[in-house]
């Protein structure tokens, strides 16, 4: 073997070999357990960042271990490659999508090939390949038969300027984020999925996962199950009775009630606004800015009154309709009750237009005040009604009961429950993504495209120039016939929202080249039984799987409910951040690698300068790594001078997958320095560590060395299980350190014996340089490929002590140390001690008065 470690050599030899014998193929067998281990698809973004090397890593430690111990694994990879960031990139460099992706895939595949991951190539797909996205648009059919897709109108963020509709995240400060234009909100015929109808399964269902608490409530507050009382405010408008209907959780405060509020789209507003030009202006304005919840949560609240009246259904009293720019009309019926006295937002609104604050509900001991806003004011746990007649006195339970009841026999409302989860609209105005299967007639409508004429395939020449979608401008995509009446016809030129492409691949990866969607192979494989992923991904991505997996087992296409058993959701990779800011506040950002820091005497950060011109940075603090902050380290780069067995070392040492992790150069140096050191004890001790027939001695060097190892060992396995790889790393240090320690001592057989436990606990998160190790010293040739050498056993004999050391103490000061017989008698402790020359040197010759044993501690010799 080579003198030095020198991991180019060392990681192209083993990729070499394992690239030889097709290492990480996988077919489904009978014989062994199956585990499937499946990290998020990334976007082709360009480059893998440390959060990527972080994941798959995980995901690569995992397959590899479980290997050793004889499962089936499967780590599959694969690419979320549709998108705006594809549309974005090809505007900025006037190249169609998808040769900016298909390179990116290139660069990106050949880096992950560089850390050594354990992946079947032969499973690769990308989401925007048609012998994927065919099946996205098949499965899409057939929820159309089923009622699960329908089309109705939306409401979406409508660029004026650009001609386009904007995601919410393109819509900055109400504007788009390329021209700039004023968004407007705009209906338009779009395309959902009914995932409401799964809402309860997608709720109960999570009781039966394996995933982090805090993602699963995630997931609950998504969903938003609320109990509560759906009911009308009579009115009479061109003289027709209707009802002006809401939801409400909060019935208990009806009594309350001190206006309407109604969304600028609900055909209720139209119709009051007519002749009124105020009104009508209004109504536009709101028509300005994002569609987001979280956009409508920290806007300006403003409404006008429309100086139109209902009637309250219990107390007959007159309530004043207004149009405010908070109400949406995608959520609920796109009206809602104001009770100023016991909602905050209601609160501040009618505080801003001189509306009645009515108080009715109270806690006692608390006083009522409209001056400002009390947090007691919106509690149902300890409130009590008042100022609400036969309801007074009532609490929140009780008060809903009664409330319900009474509107239920006056045939205006009931109890009803609600989610906060919308139906999802999958249609996007844009080019790059899966196209509609679906076909414009003037004579039949809207024509689904027929099976067999799949996939609509997406033309990949196109490159998008920011007004609008380039599908409609293109007549060989938009151009077609009629499949009902063969007249002339065009095509959908909506395609489908990015997070149908990651909503199923883990299923395709199970058989990529099936004629079908899926096939028995996917029976083998799914469900997942651990996914890999950011926390980002929380709600929407696994949610919409979920929802995805539910519709294909409802078809008969698979027989599982969910789609990963088990979730673990890694931190996130931080870095230093260093900048400068001019005189307008605008930030210029600089790489941690460009900075020099200076340190106090404690090693604290007390300032910094840009290596370039020796000028002060500002510290930011520790965030994110991202490319906005500047604050990334390329992978590429720490792989091509430490090795991918550094980088993949020192993302699992840093700490436990789950929680962030920060990056430290110091760190990143020293893992380097461990696997030099592993290196230089098997090649300076090649000779010792080279003779597989030697023996295991019963000498007292080998049995304290064989205890430490496999005492280490049995950790180290629990470590594993629970998915604990910083600590992992840990147990093999002190592994490599007990070794180095006995300086062979314990004789060839037991050293041989110990490190090859610790190559093999090792292996799963430096596999380059521990397969090198196995391959130079013989192991291999004894044991196999250490790819499926099985797993070390811990020896329960060897963690027995036959000898054990006890505190030696003289009137209660410790004076040394006595090794005694594990079991040892009660007198033979005793004689020990008063024979130990310690006992002696200290006692002067006085006479013990006692002797005092602590078992398996210590011995004190009282004189």
């Amino acid at each position: 073997m080579q003198e030095k470690y020198v991991p180019a050599d060392v990681e192209a030899a083993a990729q070499s070999h394992w690239t030889a014998i097709d290492a990480y193929k996988t077919t489904e067998r009978a014989d062994k357990p199956k585990f499937y281990c499946v990290s998020m698809l990334p976007y082709p973004s360009g480059k893998l960042h440390m959060g990527h090397v972080r994941n798959y890593t995980i995901n690569d430690v995992m397959y590899r271990q479980l290997r050793m111990r004889g499962y089936n694994v499967l780590m599959p990879m694969g690419w979320d490659a549709f998108g705006m960031p594809a549309e974005n990139a090809a505007m900025a460099n006037g190249v169609p999508p998808a040769q900016w992706t298909y390179d990116n895939i290139a660069y990106m595949k050949k880096q992950m090939q560089a850390m050594g991951l354990a992946i079947d190539w032969s499973r690769e797909m990308a989401t925007c390949k048609p012998d994927y996205y065919k099946w996205n648009q098949w499965l899409f059919l057939k929820m159309l038969e089923k009622g699960v897709v329908y089309l109705k109108t939306g409401t979406v963020n409508w660029d004026p300027v650009d001609q386009t509709v904007l995601a919410n995240e393109q819509v900055i400060d109400g504007r788009g984020w390329r021209s700039g234009a004023l968004v407007e909100k705009r209906e338009i015929p779009m395309y959902y999925m009914r995932i409401t109808e799964y809402a309860d399964e997608l709720l109960s269902d999570l009781d039966s996962l394996g995933w982090p608490e805090r993602v699963k409530v995630m997931q609950q507050n998504w969903i938003g199950k609320s109990f509560g009382v759906n009911f009308g405010f009579p009115y009479t408008l061109d003289g027709q009775q209707q009802l002006l209907r809401v939801f409400t959780t909060r019935a208990d405060t009806i009594m309350g009630v001190t206006f309407c509020a109604i969304a600028a789209e609900h055909p209720l507003a139209a119709r009051l606004s007519e002749g009124k030009p105020e009104l009508q202006a209004f109504i536009a304005e709101c028509k300005h800015g994002g569609v987001a919840e979280a956009d409508i949560a920290t806007m300006e609240k403003k409404g006008m009154p429309t100086g139109f009246f209902v009637t309250h259904p219990l107390s007959g009293e007159p309530v004043e309709v207004w149009i405010g720019n908070y109400v949406l009309m995608g959520y609920g019926e796109g009206a809602v009750m104001g009770v100023p006295a016991h909602d905050e937002r209601d609160f501040a609104f009618a505080r801003k237009y001189g509306l009645a604050i009515k108080q009715v509900v109270t806690v006692p001991g608390e006083t009522f005040s409209t001056d400002a806003w009390q947090a007691w004011y919106g509690d149902k746990e300890a409130g009590q009604c008042v100022n609400s007649g036969k309801y007074d006195g009532l609490g929140y339970a009780a008060a809903v009961d009664a409330i319900a009841a009474d509107l239920k026999a006056k045939d205006v409302g009931d109890k009803q429950v609600t989610y906060r989860l919308r139906d999802w609209g999958i249609s996007r105005q844009r080019y790059w993504g899966t196209p509609i299967p679906i076909i414009h007639c003037d004579a039949c409508g809207a024509v689904p495209v027929p099976e067999k004429d799949l996939p609509v395939v997406l033309p990949e020449d196109l490159v998008p120039d920011g007004t609008g979608n380039p599908l409609a401008k293109s007549p060989e995509f938009l151009n077609c016939t009629c499949p009902s009446c063969g007249k002339a016809a065009r095509r959908e030129t909506d395609t489908m929202d990015t997070f149908v492409d990651s909503s199923w691949y883990f299923s395709r990866y199970t058989c990529p080249d099936a004629e079908t969607m899926v096939d028995s192979r996917t029976d083998y494989w799914m469900p997942m039984d651990q996914y890999i992923g950011g926390i980002e991904h929380a709600i929407l991505h696994l949610l919409y799987s979920r929802f995805w997996t539910k519709v294909m087992r409802d078809l008969g296409l698979v027989k599982f409910n969910e789609p990963a058993q088990n979730l673990l959701t890694q931190g996130m990779v931080l870095n230093e951040t260093f900048y400068r800011e001019d005189t307008s506040g605008k930030k210029t950002w600089f790489n941690p690698a460009d900075v020099q820091v200076q340190l106090d005497d404690k090693g604290r950060p007390i300032g910094a300068t840009l290596r370039a011109d020796s000028q002060d940075v500002v510290l930011g603090g520790i965030e994110k790594m991202a490319k906005s902050k500047n604050n990334g380290v390329d992978p590429q780069a720490l792989i091509d001078l430490y090795g991918a067995d550094t980088a993949r070392l020192f993302v699992m040492f840093a700490a436990p997958p789950e929680q962030q992790l920060e990056w430290s150069g110091s760190g990143v140096e020293g893992a380097s320095r461990f696997l030099r050191r592993l290196w230089g004890f098997g090649q300076a001790n090649a000779a010792l560590l080279s003779q597989p027939d030697a023996a295991i001695g019963t000498n007292a060097a080998a049995q304290t060395l064989r205890r430490e190892i496999h005492g280490v060992l049995k950790q180290a396995n629990y470590d594993y299980h629970r998915v604990q790889y910083n600590t992992v790393v840990s147990a093999a240090m002190k592994m490599l350190n007990a070794i180095e320690g006995d300086k062979g001592a314990a004789g060839a057989g037991a050293v041989r014996e110990c490190y090859g436990i610790l190559l093999r606990v090792l292996y799963p998160v430096v596999p380059h340089v521990t397969h090198g190790l196995w391959e130079a010293l013989g192991y291999a040739a004894q044991f196999g490929d250490l790819l499926d050498a099985q797993w070390p056993e811990v020896d329960e004999a060897a963690l027995v002590q036959a000898e054990i050391e006890l505190v030696l103490q003289v009137s209660g000061k410790v004076r040394g140390s006595l090794t005694v017989a594990k079991d040892a008698s009660r007198e033979v402790i005793e004689q020990a001690a008063l024979a130990h020359e310690m006992t002696a040197k200290f006692g002067e010759g006085a006479t013990p008065r006692k002797i005092i044993i602590v078992p398996g501690r210590l011995v004190n010799v009282v004189m």
